[in-house]
């Protein structure tokens, strides 16, 4: 009934209204990892939604950062899933789906701010997050780091920034 696809252009629409309803219409302007993602667009070939047979109801993208001014990295999100289709487990199937892709195309580490409940059975954890610095603080546990290369964010410390494009 579900399928996973590439997000096309003409998605965008029904994708702002998912993320409206996940983390508000103000959310360009509140939430930390909307900060990393000004002026940089999605990688296109890491963004993904998840369609029913007329609708849009799951949607899954993804930034490149830098540590340090010249280690790239993943950012995860948004994720968000529609409120009819909460609790069904499309989300997971969309990021266990895109972290594949990810190290298939050879990308070594993701970042994300997110639930750690949610997030920790995709291995990621906070410990690899500790020694880097974001814009601004957000709340302990939910800056996550997983490694798609085993020891790529190990040991490692610095600024994460957009990466220019």
């Amino acid at each position: 009934m579900f399928q996973v696809t590439p997000e096309r252009p003409g998605d965008l629409p029904n994708i702002e209204k998912l993320l409206d309803q996940s983390f508000g219409t103000d959310r360009l302007q509140t939430r930390v990892a909307y900060s990393l993602r000004l002026d940089v667009a999605p990688l296109p070939d890491l963004c993904f939604v998840m369609r029913g047979p007329n609708f849009l109801c799951a949607s899954i993208r993804y930034w490149p950062v830098l540590i340090d001014g010249d280690k790239p990295c993943l950012l995860l999100g948004p994720l968000a899933v529609g409120q009819a289709w909460r609790g069904g487990g499309l989300g997971k199937i969309l990021l266990g789906h895109s972290l594949a892709r990810a190290k298939v195309l050879g990308h070594n580490a993701v970042l994300v701010i997110g639930d750690p409940e949610y997030y920790q059975p995709f291995d990621f954890t906070a410990d690899l997050a500790a020694n880097l610095i974001l814009p601004r603080p957000v709340a302990p546990g939910r800056f996550q780091g997983c490694e798609l290369i085993p020891g790529s964010l190990a040991g490692m410390s610095g600024t994460v920034a957009p990466a220019p494009q």
